[in-house]
C-alpha cells in the first residue's frame, strides 16, 4: 500500500511539473504578445516597432499592406535589434551618449526652426520630443561605438594607394571631360524610406515652395552639401551631401536639354536655378532639382603624382574597408548576442499571415 502511494505520489508530482511547465510556456508566449523582440534581456516593445513603422510610412498616399507591410516591419525591427546590440556593447565600453551630448545635438537640430515649427514636425512624424531624444541618444551612441571599434582602426597606407592606382590605372584615364556634380532634388510625393530630418513635400505646390526655399538659402550663403543632407529627397545622394560623382560630357549631353544647358554654362562652385524635371514619355512632373558643378576635369590620364588622385583613391579604399568591417562587426556582435525575435517567429507560425 505504501509502495502504491509512492507510485501515485510520483505520478501526481510528474503531472504537476508538466502542467507547471505548460503554464510557464503559455505565459511566456502570452507575455511576448506586446514584445517584438528581446536582446540580451532588454525588450523591444511592439509599440516601439509600430511607432517607427508609422513614422516611415507617414505622408505616403499608398500605405503598405499584407506581406509588404510585414516585410517593412521586419526590416525596421532588424535595425532596432542591431541598435540594441550596439547599445549593450556601448554600456560595456562606457560609450553611452551623455545627456549633454544629446541636448547639444537636439539644440543643433532645432536651431533652424521656431518652437512651433519643430513641434509641428514631431506631430507630423507622430513622435514626442522624448522619442526624438531617445533616437538621438541611440544614434550618437552607435556612432561612438563604431568609431572606436571600427573607423578608428582603419589604416590606408601609401603603398595601398600606389598598388590600387597601378592596378586600376585605366580608371584614371578620362577619354572625355568629366563633370563632378551634386544635386538637391525635391519631389511632389514623399518617399517613406527617406529619413532626413526635414519636411517632405506632399504635392506639387509644396514641392515648388520647398525647392525655392532651398534656393533662397543657397543664395544666402548656406552650404550646398548640408542643405542636400537636410532637404534633398533623392535617397541615393542625400546622405552624402547630394554628390553625384563624375559624369562624362557625353552622358551630360544626352540628359534633358534644360539640365544640360544649365550645367554646361556653370563654372566650378556655381549652381543652377531651379530645374523642372519631367518624365519624357508621359510628360508628367517628376520633381525639381538644383545642380551644382563641383569641378570639371579635362580629358586625359590622371597621374599618380596628382594629389587629387591620391585623395580619391584613399577615400575609396577607406570607404570600402569601413563598409566591410562594419558588416563583419555587426555579424560578430549578432553571434554573441542572445536575440529572441517574437515578431518574426509569429510570422513563421502563422505561415505569413500575421502582421
Amino acid at each position: 500500500m505504501k509502495k502504491r502511494f509512492q507510485l501515485c505520489y510520483g505520478f501526481t508530482a510528474l503531472v504537476a511539473v508538466c502542467l507547471l511547465s505548460a503554464l510557464i510556456g503559455c505565459a511566456g508566449k502570452q507575455g511576448s504578445s506586446d514584445v517584438a523582440a528581446v536582446v540580451d534581456g532588454h525588450k523591444i516593445y511592439r509599440s516601439e516597432l509600430e511607432k517607427y513603422y508609422t513614422n516611415q510610412t507617414a505622408g505616403s498616399d499608398q500605405q503598405p499592406s499584407g506581406e509588404q507591410a510585414a516585410s517593412l516591419r521586419l526590416n525596421i525591427l532588424r535595425e532596432l535589434i542591431d541598435n540594441e546590440i550596439l547599445m549593450r556593447r556601448a554600456e560595456k565600453l562606457g560609450l553611452l551618449a551623455t545627456d549633454d551630448e544629446v541636448n547639444r545635438k537636439l539644440s543643433e537640430i532645432k536651431s533652424p526652426f521656431t518652437s512651433e515649427q519643430f513641434a509641428a514636425r514631431l506631430t507630423e512624424k507622430k513622435i514626442t520630443e522624448e522619442d526624438f531624444k531617445r533616437d538621438i541618444r541611440r544614434s550618437l551612441t552607435v556612432d561612438k561605438v563604431l568609431n572606436k571599434e571600427v573607423t578608428s582602426k582603419i589604416n590606408v597606407s601609401d603603398q595601398d594607394i600606389s598598388t590600387y592606382y597601378n592596378t586600376h590605372k585605366s580608371e584614371f584615364n578620362f577619354i572625355e571631360p568629366q563633370y563632378h556634380l551634386a544635386q538637391i532634388f525635391v519631389t511632389p510625393e514623399p518617399n517613406p524610406q527617406l529619413r532626413n530630418q526635414n519636411n517632405k513635400a506632399q504635392n506639387e505646390p509644396e514641392a515648388r515652395k520647398k525647392i525655392q526655399m532651398v534656393l533662397n538659402r543657397l543664395d544666402s550663403g548656406d552650404d550646398f552639401g548640408t542643405l542636400a543632407m537636410n532637404f534633398s529627397e533623392d535617397t541615393e545622394t542625400a546622405t552624402n551631401g547630394g554628390d553625384l560623382g563624375f559624369t562624362p560630357e557625353s552622358a551630360l549631353r544626352n540628359t534633358d536639354p534644360t539640365t544640360k544647358d544649365a550645367v554646361m554654362n556653370l563654372k566650378p562652385g556655381q549652381y543652377t536655378s531651379v530645374i523642372t524635371v519631367m518624365n519624357p514619355a508621359t510628360k508628367q512632373l517628376i520633381g525639381f532639382r538644383i545642380v551644382k558643378l563641383v569641378a570639371k576635369e579635362p580629358a586625359g590620364q590622371r597621374e599618380f603624382s596628382d594629389p587629387r588622385v591620391q585623395q580619391a583613391v584613399r577615400a575609396q579604399l577607406r570607404d570600402r574597408r569601413e563598409q566591410l568591417l562594419k558588416a563583419a562587426y555587426y555579424e560578430v556582435l549578432r553571434d554573441q548576442a542572445k536575440v529572441e525575435n517574437y515578431y518574426a517567429q509569429g510570422i513563421i507560425d502563422s505561415n505569413g499571415t500575421a502582421q
